[in-house]
């Protein structure tokens, strides 16, 4: 027995649409990039003793690579998509 399942059409709030056009212009590799430079500058500060502060910089790596993730998926899938009309 299969269920329909039917899609609700919502439409993006204005700030989240104007976040998603400005993030857009990025390249997604910026958000690589950071990931990789935290990571190298949390080895470094653990490495010279500043454990602390070695630990926080280390817990930006996963958003800076959800945010790099998200970008990429904007840009492929759309934020907002308008149905087609044929």
């Amino acid at each position: 027995m299969e269920q329909q399942i039917e899609r609700q059409e919502h439409s993006e709030g204005t700030v989240a649409r104007r976040i998603e056009e400005e993030t857009a212009k990025l390249p997604s590799d910026v958000f690589l990039w950071a990931a990789v430079s935290a990571m190298a500058t949390s080895a470094a500060l653990q490495v010279s003793g500043h454990r602390q502060v070695s630990n926080f910089i280390g817990e930006w790596v996963p958003t800076l690579l959800i945010f790099g993730l998200y970008n990429k998926m904007v840009k492929l899938l759309g934020s907002d998509p308008r149905p087609t009309v044929a």
